[in-house]
């Protein structure tokens, strides 16, 4: 399928998916975001797919939403057609592992989005931010609650009442990344975890990066219910007796994602 606003590569069981507005440093329109996903429910559908990576490009992954396209709206526009929570939505139910591979600006609607992924692999030049203060507007993506959960409500509430910008350093001191890596290997490296991720049994992938965001939203006592039944349910499948099968033999296994 072709896109205007993103590039879609496929490889070894990897999507790739970059984002490509480079006029406006990947800024997210309802253009591109709808772009996103259309290429994750794709992504969704297609079973040689086991993990996407997500990215934009060395000067930045997004820098925001797009102003352009906001500024003169209204409250009765925006609330009329629920500005962007059919967009947000589309990547929240994206089932499959998610990677954000972050290089410089992540910044309001970027970092929001960064956010989203299962998990942030970012660049030494990767700078993190929740800036719409300077706009007279707050966070519209989940920055506030997503940073807050992630970092912490005092790191949350310094970056999104000053504006100011994390870096990467910080950003993995404070949990908002998983890991630091050189630019120039940014992509390498996430594209290495995705593949790492693709070898296990998809089953079990799915069911994991279900129990971690539904803890989100549980009290601990039903989180760690929900966590225990579903680890009962794998012993259901295929793959539970292949796994241990294989660590018993001292070989590797081969799932079926059955």
């Amino acid at each position: 399928m072709a896109y205007k606003n993103i590039i879609v590569d496929t490889e070894d069981n990897v999507c790739l998916i970059r984002l490509n507005r480079p006029e406006a440093m990947n800024a997210l329109n309802l253009d591109l975001l709808g772009e996103l996903g259309e290429a994750l429910a794709e992504a969704q559908k297609n079973d040689k797919v086991r993990a996407c990576v997500l990215t934009g490009s060395e000067k930045a992954f997004a820098a925001g939403a797009d102003i352009k396209m906001m500024r003169d709206k209204s409250f009765v526009d925006v609330f009329t057609e629920d500005l962007f929570t059919p967009q947000e939505r589309a990547v929240k139910v994206f089932r499959k592992p998610l990677i954000a591979a972050v290089a410089g600006y992540a910044l309001g609607g970027g970092c929001e989005l960064a956010m989203t992924a299962d998990f942030i692999i970012a660049a030494d030049t990767a700078k993190f931010g929740q800036p719409e203060v300077n706009l007279g507007v707050t966070p519209g993506m989940g920055g506030s609650v997503r940073l807050s959960r992630l970092v912490g409500r005092a790191k949350a509430m310094d970056m999104a009442l000053t504006g100011r910008m994390m870096d990467a350093a910080e950003a993995e001191r404070a949990g908002l990344v998983s890991r630091v890596v050189p630019a120039k290997k940014l992509i390498e490296e996430a594209l290495a975890a995705a593949r790492k991720i693709a070898e296990k049994s998809a089953i079990s992938v799915m069911a994991i990066k279900e129990m971690v965001h539904r803890a989100d939203e549980m009290p601990l006592s039903e989180a760690v219910l929900f966590e225990r039944r579903l680890f009962h349910a794998m012993f259901a499948t295929e793959d539970q007796k292949e796994g241990m099968s294989a660590f018993i033999e001292k070989r590797t296994p081969h799932f079926r994602d059955r």
